[in-house]
C-alpha cells in the first residue's frame, strides 16, 4: 500500500552563464602604498591613492593597460614593498610568487603581469612553474607577461639582442610572454591591448585595426646605449628570439604591435598569444560542466548518454564560435563551429571517462602578398 503523495524536485541542468575571467589581470610590482594587498582597480580607479603618489614602473605599466584596453577596463594590482638591494635573485622571486598565490584568494584571472625588470633565466623558469601551479593547485588557466629591460649604458642594439637571444634561449614556456620595455610601458600596453573589449581573445594583438598602441612612456624612437635610434630590424630581430614588441609601417601612421609571441618551441601550437588564450578559455568552461558531472550516473557508456554529454561537453565551443554580422560583414566568433567528431567521450575504466575536444581557430593573415598585373593588350581597352 502507497500512501499517495507528490514530490517536486528542481534540476540543475547547469546552463547558466559562468564569471567572465577572461581581459582580466592581475599587475605584481613594488610600491610603498597598499602593500601586501591585491586591490581591484578599473578606469575610475585613482591610481596615486591606489599605488602612490611617487612614481613607479607598477604604476605607470598599470596606468599604460588602462589606457590601452578602452572602455570597462578592470585588474587586480598586487604592490609589493620595494626588495632589499642585497637580496639574491631567488628571494625576489619568492616574493612576487607568494604575491601571485596569496592574491588567487580574492582575483581570479586570465593573466598576470609582472612589473619588474625580469634579468635571469630563473625568473622565466619560475613564470613557467607558477602557470603549473596554478593550474594543479586551483584549476585555473593563467598567462604570464614578463617585463625585460632596456639597454644598458654604452650598450649598442647589436649587444642588445645578443643578451635578449641569451636570456631566452633554451627556455619552453608556451604560457609565457617577454616584453622589452624600450619605450617604458609595453608590458602594460600589451596586457591592455590583450584586454581591449572591441575585439575576442582570438584577435592577435597585432590586428591594425584595433587602432595605434598609446602611452608606451616615450614620444620619441628609443636610443642604445650609443645614441643610436631604433629602427625595426631591431625590432624584428627581437621577435625572432620570441619576444613581444611594437612596431610601425613606414607610409602609415601610428605604432602598432607585432605578434604576441610567447616561449613555445618551435613548431608549436602556442608561438602566438591568441592561440593560448582561446585554449585557456575553453579549458576553464569545460572544467565547469566537468565538475558537476562527477559520480553522475547519467554520464555512462551507453550510446544515449554518450551522445548527450557530447552536445553538454560541446557547449563552449558552440558559445565561443557564435559569429555576428553587422553591414554585410561577418565578425567570427573565437574559434569554428564545432564538427562532428569535435567532442569524444571514451571510457577507460568503470569509473574513468577520458573526454576529448578539439578547438579550431580561424585562420589570420599576418603575411599578406599582393600581386599588381598590368594588361597593355589592345583589344581590353575600351
Amino acid at each position: 500500500m502507497t500512501w499517495p503523495n507528490v514530490t517536486v524536485s528542481q534540476k540543475n541542468r547547469y546552463n547558466g552563464t559562468t564569471n567572465d575571467i577572461e581581459r582580466v589581470v592581475l599587475y605584481v610590482g613594488y610600491g610603498d602604498t597598499n602593500t601586501d594587498k591585491t586591490q581591484a582597480v578599473n578606469t575610475g580607479t585613482d591610481l596615486d591613492k591606489a599605488l602612490g603618489d611617487t612614481d613607479s614602473l607598477l604604476k605607470r605599466i598599470v596606468a599604460a593597460a588602462a589606457n590601452n584596453a578602452g572602455q570597462n577596463w578592470f585588474a587586480y594590482v598586487h604592490v609589493m614593498p620595494e626588495p632589499d638591494p642585497d637580496d639574491a635573485g631567488n628571494k625576489v622571486d619568492d616574493a612576487w610568487m607568494k604575491a601571485v598565490t596569496d592574491a588567487q584568494s580574492v582575483a581570479s584571472v586570465e593573466g598576470v603581469v609582472l612589473a619588474f625588470d625580469v634579468t635571469e633565466k630563473a625568473t622565466i623558469n619560475r613564470a613557467t612553474e607558477m602557470r603549473t601551479t596554478l593550474q594543479t593547485k586551483f584549476g585555473r588557466f593563467v598567462w604570464f607577461v614578463l617585463s625585460v629591460g632596456g639597454t644598458e649604458e654604452d650598450e649598442s642594439w647589436a649587444d642588445y639582442q645578443t643578451r635578449m637571444a641569451a636570456l631566452e634561449n633554451g627556455i619552453a614556456s608556451p604560457g609565457v610572454q617577454l616584453v622589452p620595455r624600450l619605450w617604458g610601458n609595453e608590458p602594460g600596453v600589451l596586457a591592455g591591448r590583450l584586454c581591449n573589449r572591441s575585439v575576442t581573445v582570438a584577435d592577435s594583438p597585432a590586428r591594425v585595426a584595433t587602432g595605434a598602441v598609446t602611452a608606451l612612456g616615450s614620444d620619441d624612437l628609443p636610443k642604445d646605449g650609443t645614441g643610436q635610434e631604433i629602427d625595426l630590424a631591431v625590432l624584428q630581430g627581437l621577435q625572432a628570439n620570441r619576444y613581444s614588441v611594437p612596431m610601425w609601417y613606414h607610409d602609415y601612421d601610428g605604432i602598432y604591435w607585432s605578434d604576441g609571441r610567447t616561449l613555445d618551441v618551435e613548431g608549436g601550437d602556442y608561438q602566438v598569444i591568441e592561440n593560448v588564450r582561446v585554449v585557456d578559455k575553453a579549458s576553464r568552461r569545460v572544467r565547469l560542466r566537468a565538475i558537476p558531472k562527477i559520480a553522475d550516473r547519467s554520464l555512462n557508456s551507453t550510446p544515449g548518454s554518450i551522445a548527450a554529454h557530447e552536445t553538454y561537453f560541446g557547449k563552449p565551443l558552440r558559445e565561443m564560435s557564435i559569429s555576428s554580422q553587422i553591414n554585410g560583414v561577418e565578425f567570427p566568433g573565437e574559434v569554428k563551429p564545432p564538427k562532428d567528431g569535435d567532442v569524444t567521450i571514451t571510457w577507460t575504466s568503470s569509473v574513468a571517462v577520458q573526454i576529448y575536444l578539439i578547438v579550431r581557430p580561424y585562420e589570420s593573415a599576418k603575411e599578406i602578398g599582393v600581386s599588381i598585373e598590368l594588361d597593355t593588350s589592345l583589344e581590353n581597352q575600351a
